[in-house]
């Protein structure tokens, strides 16, 4: 889960006094923060109700928290390396070595929650780590080249996954551990890149998004209702083809002819596990959650994009009622979103503990009530989570070392 700087570092534009900026762009923190309450929701609670039918709670997060995680990440790699393409040198080393740090951290506090089950929960950690490693040679791309990157990798890395899942392993049906790592990493990278619940490869067009929007400016209006507007279209568009492809044109003909009806009517109703079948390409025009197919990803960028856009949106508003109201509904989820890897964390070890011995309701609002209290007592008075500061302690230190050691090495080569 990626780590927010802090806003008033990220907010450049000088269009606004620092106080009304910074106030606009704690809806970055707020969109996060909702995606922590929506993934506990999926962990949670129920996935159907007593008629088999997906329960509203988990048709509204399924998918989509995860998502808003994901192109968040790519925001705070665009705020790590200076909402700007970078060039090769001294600072650019400095970033590609502070991101794989941060790839390394995270990743090892994923393996080391390999003990739960995954049952209450895969942990999506250890995926987020090989994204920030793949994500470093983006960091170099021009803010178009990257544009126009993602889109492709929307469209095109699902189909290479789907081609590629036939000849490569089964992936681990449990959680990856520092035990499997060691006892075979092969399956432990085949499922990391290719057939797990968040496959990176795939999800990679999520963190590509998230770079692109967050070398916009955020603190502008017109960004964020475009952002809103292209959210809403995305979803919509993807949901109106999936349709079209599935019944005017036959595809559930196809999906018939070649999958089992009880497999079809449950990835149609509750999604997948990161990947659909490969016994037809017409699964590829499907967009439930967690599908990984084009229009899967066009529609979880789209409702990421409408809550961010939407978010900042009402970081503009100014009459003196309304704004206490966004106030108020700011600060929860701002605290629970800039604490996020350690409320993840905490929410991971909690429901595979002894503690967890609530009904679903009863235990999500447990978990909510005592996760906002805590990030806001700790926030105002702390400022980082725990993990957030181990985080920032090692990136820092990693980025400060290596921006040295290429300056030096750049003085060493220079002409006489």
């Amino acid at each position: 889960m990626s780590v927010t700087p802090d806003t008033a570092a990220v907010s450049q534009p000088t269009a606004a006094p620092p106080t009304r900026r910074a106030s606009r762009l704690v809806g970055v923190d707020a969109t996060r923060g909702l995606a922590v309450l929506g993934m506990i929701a999926v962990h949670s609670l129920n996935e159907y109700d007593d008629a088999g039918e997906p329960t509203w709670m988990f048709s509204l997060a399924a998918g989509r928290a995860a998502a808003i995680f994901a192109v968040l990440a790519g925001v705070s790699i665009a705020f790590i390396s200076r909402r700007r393409r970078l060039h090769r040198g001294p600072e650019a080393t400095g970033i590609s070595a502070s991101l794989a740090a941060r790839a390394v951290v995270i990743g090892l506090i994923g393996l080391s929650l390999g003990y739960t089950d995954i049952e209450f929960g895969v942990v999506i950690l250890t995926y987020y780590a090989v994204m920030f490693l793949l994500a470093i040679p983006l960091i170099y791309l021009s803010t178009r080249t990257l544009l126009v990157s993602t889109v492709a990798a929307g469209l095109l890395l699902p189909v290479l996954s789907q081609a590629l899942l036939p000849h490569l392993p089964e992936f681990l049906d449990e959680q990856l551990s520092f035990g499997a790592l060691f006892s075979d990493p092969l399956g432990v990278l085949s499922t990391l890149v290719f057939t797990g619940e968040f496959p990176a490869l795939v999800w990679m067009t999520y963190v590509g998004a998230g770079l692109v929007v967050g070398r916009l400016t955020l603190t502008s209006i017109r960004v964020a209702a475009g952002l809103a507007g292209t959210g809403v279209a995305l979803m919509l568009g993807s949901a109106v083809t999936s349709w079209a492809l599935l019944n005017p044109f036959g595809g559930l003909e196809h999906l018939d002819a070649t999958t089992d009806d009880d497999v079809i009517a449950e990835l149609l109703a509750f999604g997948g596990d990161g990947t659909v079948p490969t016994t037809t390409w017409w699964w590829l025009a499907v967009d439930g959650p967690h599908t990984g197919t084009p229009l899967d990803l066009a529609a979880t960028i789209g409702s990421t994009l409408a809550v961010l856009g939407v978010a900042l949106l009402l970081g503009h508003v100014t009459r003196r009622y309304l704004a206490l109201a966004v106030r108020v509904l700011f600060v929860p989820l701002a605290a629970v979103g800039s604490l996020s890897l350690t409320a993840y964390v905490g929410h991971i070890m909690f429901v595979n503990s002894d503690f967890d011995v609530y009904g679903p309701w009863s235990g999500y609002l447990r978990q909510v009530v005592v996760m906002i209290a805590l990030a806001i007592v700790w926030k105002a008075t702390a400022g980082r989570g725990p993990l957030e500061g181990l985080v920032t302690a090692v990136t820092s230190r990693v980025r400060r070392r290596t921006e040295d050691w290429a300056r030096r090495r750049s003085a060493a080569h220079r002409p006489a």
